[in-house]
């Protein structure tokens, strides 16, 4: 007699306004204080403290929009490098309660904990020791869901922050979807939220008085999943060490730039930075995208997909002032970005002729990556970067 399927136990695990609770930990004359991270003036903001967010401060809104609401705020810079390595301490603590876990950003991981009952107890016993091992290790709080599914957990490890948890049993998954905003799902954007407001639809069950096939229709493959989510269902599975799908930088400018060698900079910062990050994490990629907003606030994208995987700081940078080439900008710039997607892994082979040219550039990374490591990033720059802000 076949033995009866094991309900999945899944933990979504979300630290609390991350970047802005580290600054907070790390200058304890912030704690309590509205701080907002991000760029300079033109830019946005990255994170916002609890604090902050009182005055409707939220990320993605403008700087000068947030020094607005909140005049008296503490704006800090994005300190990047931190934020990986206090990350890094959060993921080794998770990684010890389940080898299947699954990182999808810097700061939150599903978990697998289907079965562990035996070795952790019950699921809200093993969230409690988790969420007080991370609070002792980087003193940051994080908040938890768990469900039956992925989709699900992540719904529930926000509906308590922050330092919250909330457990969704099997039993009461359709109790919950009846009174479960729509557009609380995830994927849902603007566009699909205006639908589903014209057809009536305010909760999850609500997407249940449409068949399967009148969502296809309306929205594609989409549809489907949006009729599978508001029955509770998701069998993704937790996929432990999944790569990153691209490397990306970067920045909105103090003001905006019309010189091109002035951009050619910017974008040579930027390879810098994608460069460094791919041979830190000993990824290839072999599409790099070019991304430039106007200062109208309109955006283009260019890429170009190379013969064969680089991490090579000169081939990404060459590669981005191509596509800035063909781009011909004759408008002011107000934001670049580089990207590196299509990424592998392992040792590529190097063709005999490109010795003298690509090996000679990755020895000069190599080098740059260490002095970088142990001296910071100010005590070594290329010549054409020297002058720059």
């Amino acid at each position: 007699m076949p033995g009866i399927p094991m309900i999945r136990r899944i933990m979504h695990v979300d630290m609390d306004a991350f970047y802005a609770s580290v600054e907070q930990v790390d200058h304890p004359e912030m704690q309590g204080q509205p701080v907002i991270v991000g760029g300079s003036t033109r830019g946005v903001v990255s994170a916002a403290s609890y604090e902050a967010r009182k005055f409707g401060i939220h990320s993605a809104m403008p700087i000068f929009q947030a020094r607005r609401l909140c005049p008296h705020g503490i704006f800090v810079p994005v300190n990047m490098r931190r934020y990986r390595q206090v990350s890094c301490q959060v993921m080794r603590i998770i990684e010890g309660i389940s080898p299947l876990v699954e990182q999808i950003s810097i700061d939150e991981a599903y978990v697998d904990i289907t079965g562990t009952e035996s070795l952790h107890g019950s699921s809200r016993e093993l969230a409690a020791r988790l969420k007080e091992r991370i609070r002792a290790a980087t003193g940051l709080t994080c908040s938890i869901g768990i469900a039956p599914n992925k989709f699900l957990a992540k719904i529930a490890s926000d509906l308590r922050k922050p330092d919250g948890l909330f457990i969704l049993d099997e039993t009461g998954v359709q109790r919950f979807l009846q009174h479960l905003p729509v557009d609380q799902i995830p994927g849902i954007g603007r566009r699909t939220s205006e639908i589903l407001k014209g057809l009536g639809v305010a909760t999850a069950s609500d997407v249940l008085r449409f068949p399967l096939s009148f969502w296809v229709r309306r929205l594609g493959k989409y549809g489907a999943r949006l009729h599978e989510k508001a029955q509770g269902l998701d069998f993704s599975p937790v996929i432990p060490d999944s790569a990153p799908k691209s490397c990306s930088a970067e920045d909105t400018f103090p003001k905006d730039i019309s010189d091109p060698a002035e951009l050619r900079k910017r974008l040579l910062l930027q390879a810098e930075s994608v460069g460094r990050e791919l041979r830190r994490d000993g990824f290839f990629g072999r599409t790099v995208t070019l991304k430039v907003k106007f200062a109208d606030f309109s955006v283009i994208t260019r890429s170009r997909t190379l013969h064969e995987p680089t991490h090579c700081t000169r081939t990404i940078f060459e590669v981005a002032v191509q596509l800035l080439d063909e781009v011909q900008v004759s408008r002011k710039v107000r934001l670049t970005g580089v990207a590196v997607s299509n990424l592998c892994s392992g040792v590529q082979q190097m063709k005999l002729f490109k010795e003298s040219a690509v090996a000679k550039q990755e020895r000069l990374d190599r080098a740059m990556d260490v002095i970088e490591s142990r001296f910071g990033r100010e005590a070594v720059k290329r010549g054409i970067l020297w002058d720059l802000d």
